[in-house]
């Protein structure tokens, strides 16, 4: 069999690359490592709850054509992302808010928490903050980093603040509202059926083989022939890491059924910012869809120290990696019949609506070539 484009990685921009260049009239094969489709957006039933097997996966966006788009392979609830924060033995509301410095400091008006923050910044001053720590202070000031940033970024980058680089942080938003709404993105929510039938609709049609790697089907394709390639993995690990391994952070997941439980903590996602909590987050899956089942099912995420054969979920972009991505991406710019896509490839972290969004460009780009 001989096809147009041979696509590594069912997932979101793989199945979108597919799925719109098998409409174009192109003929498309596509392959993944894991026995499923859909990559880290794979959500399957467990006591009757959509289960998102590689941690939370909330749609947000502020591209009407994006979501548009997205919708015509499925139907989205209201659910908007609230999360709620433990320290120790307090409870704050996230984002940053009036819910969260009224509890911090028994305050009431947006004047008073300004005028609190105003007083710990002017405690800490530096105009060129050299780590994370110092970026973190001089953006919201001690009380809210000491309780709600240092240790939970701590455990998501495996190192001290201090020893963090500034640019982690851009910026830590504060609003001076009593709004718990996570994203400040216009459309927002969950696939009612959960994300992986999105998939399922994207690749219908299309010829797909899971549980084999690119390594080992290019050891035996089964006479399968192809004019270009599409390659959703590491960059990196496409060239043999010849010109040595990027760097990522991974996660592993702690999941739990609970039948005799109804509700564990009333609420989709609450992150744990103590250092000495190993996991940084608890989700129950059930709040994501409005779920009534008797039972529940929880997730702890850990993240991870990433090594060859785990799997990478963040790419760590500072100077030197995003140095040798470059050194990497001057290889694949002498391809002349591959194409590198997605987190993995392209070597940056995208929600998925910015996924959706690269793999219609790439699209649009193949179909000007011809």
């Amino acid at each position: 069999m001989h096809y147009d484009y041979l696509i590594v990685g069912a997932g979101l921009f793989g199945s979108v690359f597919a799925c719109e260049m098998t409409r174009r009239g192109k003929k498309c094969y596509v392959i993944d490592k894991r026995d499923h489709i859909a990559g880290n957006i794979y959500t399957e039933k467990r006591l009757g709850i959509s289960v998102h097997r590689y941690g939370a996966h909330i749609f947000h966006t502020s591209d009407r054509e994006i979501w548009d788009y997205v919708g015509q392979f499925a139907e989205f609830n209201h659910y908007v992302n609230s999360p709620v924060a433990i320290y120790k033995d307090e409870l704050y509301n996230l984002p940053f808010n009036m819910n969260t410095f009224s509890k911090l400091w028994d305050i009431k008006t947006p004047a008073q928490a300004k005028r609190k923050i105003a007083e710990q910044l002017a405690e800490f001053s530096v105009e060129k903050p050299e780590n994370l720590e110092e970026q973190a202070l001089s953006l919201v000031g001690k009380d809210v980093y000491e309780k709600l940033v240092k240790g939970y970024t701590e455990k998501q980058w495996g190192r001290k603040c201090s020893e963090l680089p500034a640019f982690l942080i851009k910026r830590l938003p504060l609003r001076f509202t009593y709004d718990n709404n996570y994203f400040n993105d216009r459309y927002q929510g969950i696939p009612v059926d959960g994300y992986t039938e999105i998939v399922e609709k994207l690749l219908k049609g299309i010829d797909v083989r899971t549980g084999i790697s690119w390594q080992k089907f290019r050891e035996k394709s089964g006479g399968i022939t192809w004019d270009k390639l599409l390659y959703t993995g590491m960059i990196d690990e496409y060239y043999g890491y010849s010109l040595g391994a990027l760097e990522y952070r991974s996660l592993r997941f702690e999941t739990e059924e609970l039948p005799d439980e109804e509700n564990y903590q009333g609420n989709a996602v609450v992150n744990y910012t103590e250092r000495d909590i190993p996991y940084t987050r608890i989700i129950e899956h059930k709040h994501f869809t409005f779920g009534t089942q008797p039972g529940t099912v929880i997730t702890k995420e850990y993240p991870t120290e990433w090594k060859k054969g785990d799997e990478p979920y963040y790419p760590v972009n500072d100077d030197r990696n995003n140095g040798l991505y470059e050194a990497y991406l001057e290889l694949a710019e002498k391809e002349k019949n591959v194409l590198f896509g997605g987190r993995l490839g392209q070597y940056r972290y995208y929600d998925m609506d910015k996924t959706i969004g690269e793999a219609l460009k790439m699209v649009k780009q193949e179909s000007d070539r011809e």
